[in-house]
C-alpha cells in the first residue's frame, strides 16, 4: 500500500473573511484537520498567521500524505488569532469547509464558500485550495562502458560491476545504485542502460559529488576494487551522441605505491539523459478524468433475492455484499470524475419485456443513457431493478469488458492522457465464457483501462485468480500475452469483518501504477504537465 503514497503540498488563500476585531481586521490562520474516525479530527498542519487581512494568501504550505485508494476526509478551519497560545479554543472561528483530498487534487483550483456551521455561511467568505505533489519527477538515464580495466582474476579476466554513491551532508557516501548485471570475464564491458530517480541519485543537486566504483565480482562477496571515479551529474550530463565523457578509473592504493601508475582503466559515460517521469497525481492534476463503470452479476447461482441466503438479498438495514462493494469502490473513484455520471450494467438475467437473457443491460433500463447520477444513483438503480428481473445465466464477462473497451479505444485514438477507464465487476465467481474473457482482457490491456473484480459469496474463485495474472502473465487461448497487468481480483469474504474502507484500499491499490504504466508505455505526458524545475 505504501507504494501509492505521495506527499502533497496544499496552497491556501481566502477572500472576504469575517471581521472579528473591533479596531482592526482579523488576523487569520488556517488549520488542516483529517478525519480520525468516530467523529474525531486530528490536526495535520497549519499555516502562518497573517495580520490584519481579510483576503489572506498564506505562504506556508500545508503538507499531507496522499493515498489514491483511501477517502481522506479533510477539514480546513480558519481562525482569527489574537494571542500567542497554540490552543485554538480561545480564538474566533472565521469559518471552514469539509472535503476530500481526492476532490482537491482532481481540481486545478478548488474554491468553496466558508461555513460557520453546516448550512450557515460565514458571510461572503471563500477558501481556495490548490495541490502540488512534493516530488522531483525527473529520472537520470545512464549508458556506461569501460576500457582496459585491470585484470583481477588469476585464471581469467575481471567480472566488473558498478556502484554509484552520493555524498551526504556529513561527507559520508551513500549507495544509490548497483549494476544488476555483472559482466563476466571482460575488461572492456558495456553495461545495459539504467535509470535512477534524480532525487535518489543526487538529491536534485547537479553539483553534489558522485563516486563511481568499479569492482571485480566474487561469488563469495569479497569483491575486489578495480578503481573509482569522482564526478558530478553536471559533468556526466555533458555526454552526448558521439561525444562521451571519459574518466580515469583510479585505485588509490596502487596510485600511492607506484610512481609509474596511470590508471586501472577508463570509465566512459556514453549518454546521460534527464527525463521527467510523471506520477499518478501529475496525470490527475493535469486533467485526466477517471471514468468508472459498474457491472453486476445477476445470474441464478446468486440465489433468489427474496431468500435471506441469496447474495442479492437486501438485509433489513438495506445492504448486501454487492451494495457494499459498489459503495466502497465508488466512493473513492467518484472524486476523480467531474460529471459524476456512472454507467451501470447487469449481466446474466432475463430482462423484461421479452425476458431474453441479457449480458449487458443498463441498471436504469435506459440503454441509450445508462448513466446514473453519482454512486447513490447506481445504488438506487440496483435496488429498483432487483424485483423487476429474473436471475438466470450463463455468467459471461466478455460483453461488458468489450463494452467499456470500446469507449477506452475511442479515447486512445485521441492520443492524449485525457480519460482512463475503471470497470468494477461484482460476481459470485461462476464464470462461463473464460476463453472469451481472456481474449477481452488481452485486448483491453492495450487500452487506458483497468478491471477490478470483487468476488462475493463463498464460491471457488480459481478462475478469477487466474484472470488476475498475479501468478504469471495472462495469455489468450492462442498464446498472446497481456500487454500489461490490468486485472485486480479481491474476494469480499476477506473483508466481511473489516472496516468498509479496507476493501477499497486493497481493490484500488494497483490503479495508480496501472494508469502510469499505460501512459508511460504510450509516451503520453499529462494534458497539463507540471512545470519543470530548472537545472
Amino acid at each position: 500500500m505504501a507504494a501509492c503514497v505521495s506527499r502533497v503540498e496544499l496552497s491556501v488563500s481566502c477572500r472576504s473573511l469575517l471581521d472579528r476585531d473591533l479596531r482592526s481586521r482579523s488576523d487569520p490562520l488556517c488549520v488542516l484537520l483529517q478525519d480520525a474516525g468516530g467523529g474525531r479530527w486530528a490536526e495535520l498542519d497549519r499555516t502562518e498567521r497573517i495580520k490584519n487581512c481579510q483576503d489572506p494568501e498564506f505562504c506556508r504550505k500545508l503538507v499531507v500524505d496522499y493515498y489514491f485508494e483511501k477517502v481522506q476526509k479533510l477539514k480546513f478551519c480558519v481562525y482569527d488569532i489574537d494571542n500567542k497560545t497554540f490552543d485554538l479554543n480561545d480564538d474566533d472561528y472565521l469559518g471552514g469547509i469539509e472535503c476530500t483530498l481526492g476532490q482537491v487534487v482532481s481540481s486545478s483550483v478548488f474554491t468553496r464558500p466558508l461555513e460557520l456551521a453546516q448550512g450557515k455561511p460565514a458571510g461572503k467568505g471563500t477558501i481556495t485550495i490548490s495541490a502540488e505533489e512534493i516530488k522531483d519527477t525527473r529520472v537520470v538515464y545512464l549508458e556506461i562502458e569501460a576500457q582496459n580495466l585491470d585484470k583481477k582474476d588469476f585464471l581469467g579476466k575481471s567480472d566488473p560491476f558498478l556502484e554509484f554513491y552520493k555524498q551526504g551532508d556529513a561527507g559520508t557516501w551513500q549507495l544509490v545504485y548497483r549494476s544488476e548485471v555483472v559482466i563476466k570475464n571482460n575488461l572492456n564491458p558495456c553495461w545495459r542502460k539504467f535509470s535512477v530517480p534524480l532525487q535518489t541519485f543526487c538529491g536534485g543537486d547537479f553539483n553534489k559529488p558522485i563516486k563511481v566504483q568499479c569492482s571485480d565480482h566474487d561469488s563469495d562477496g569479497s569483491h575486489d576494487l578495480i578503481g573509482a571515479v569522482q564526478t558530478t551529474l553536471a559533468q556526466m550530463h555533458t555526454a552526448g551522441p558521439g561525444s562521451p565523457v571519459e574518466f580515469e578509473c583510479i585505485h588509490p592504493e596502487k596510485k600511492q605505491k607506484k610512481k609509474s601508475y596511470k590508471n586501472s582503466g577508463i570509465i566512459r559515460v556514453k549518454s546521460c539523459q534527464i527525463e521527467t517521469e510523471y506520477s499518478f497525481l501529475d496525470y490527475v492534476m493535469g486533467g485526466c478524468q477517471i471514468n468508472f463503470t459498474v457491472g453486476v452479476d445477476f445470474t441464478a447461482s446468486n440465489g433468489d433475492p427474496k431468500s435471506p441466503d441469496s447474495l442479492h438479498h437486501i438485509s433489513p438495514d438495506g445492504i448486501n455484499e454487492y451494495l457494499i462493494a459498489i459503495w466502497s469502490v465508488g466512493s473513492v473513484v467518484q472524486d476523480y470524475d467531474t460529471d459524476k455520471l456512472f454507467p451501470a450494467f447487469g449481466f446474466g438475467a432475463q430482462v423484461p419485456p421479452s425476458w431474453q437473457v441479457s449480458h449487458e443491460f443498463a441498471l436504469n433500463f435506459n440503454p441509450s443513457n445508462p448513466y446514473c447520477p453519482g454512486i447513490q444513483g447506481v445504488v438506487d438503480a440496483y435496488r429498483q431493478i432487483l424485483p423487476q428481473i429474473r436471475l438466470y445465466g450463463p455468467t459471461n464477462f466478455s460483453p461488458i469488458i468489450n463494452h467499456v473497451a470500446r469507449f477506452a479505444a475511442h479515447s486512445m485514438q485521441q492520443g492524449t492522457a485525457a480519460h482512463y477507464y475503471i470497470l468494477l465487476i461484482i460476481t459470485d465467481g461462476e464464470i462461463t465464457d473464460l476463453d472469451q474473457t481472456r481474449q477481452a482482457i488481452i485486448g483491453a490491456s492495450k487500452l487506458p483501462m483497468s478491471i477490478i473484480i470483487v468476488g462475493v459469496g463463498e464460491a471457488d474463485f480459481k478462475a478469477m485468480e487466474f484472470l488476475d495474472g498475479d501468478n504469471g502473465v495472462l495469455k489468450s487461448v492462442t498464446g498472446e500475452p497481456a500487454a500489461r497487468d490490468i486485472v485486480q481480483f479481491v474476494p469480499f469474504r476477506q473483508f466481511k469483518n473489516a472496516p468498509r474502507e479496507a476493501l477499497s484500499q486493497v481493490v484500488l491499490a494497483e490503479v495508480p501504477k496501472q494508469l502510469v504504466s499505460y501512459y508511460k508505455w504510450k509516451g503520453w505526458p499529462p494534458l497539463k504537465p507540471p512545470e519543470l524545475k530548472a537545472m
